[in-house]
């Protein structure tokens, strides 16, 4: 759970601005929205498989050269 300490003459937005980048950063929301309805083991295995592939492409891209343009 993320948690955040009102520091003395702390601003209110201040303070939202700080427990939402933790929020952020631990990844609580994208975990939630992920759980949030049942996924099919076949879903997960494509979903998966799908940023495998992404990842790859993008790893590839950057190994190119000069010569290889």
């Amino acid at each position: 759970m993320a948690e955040v300490r009102l520091e003395e003459s702390e601003h209110f937005d201040s303070l939202l601005k700080r427990f939402n980048r933790k929020v952020q950063q631990s990844g609580i929301l994208s975990e939630y929205r992920r759980r949030e309805y049942y996924e099919k083991p076949c879903t997960t295995r494509k979903r998966k498989e799908a940023a495998k592939r992404r990842k790859s492409t993008r790893s590839s891209k950057g190994r190119m050269t000069r010569n290889d343009r």
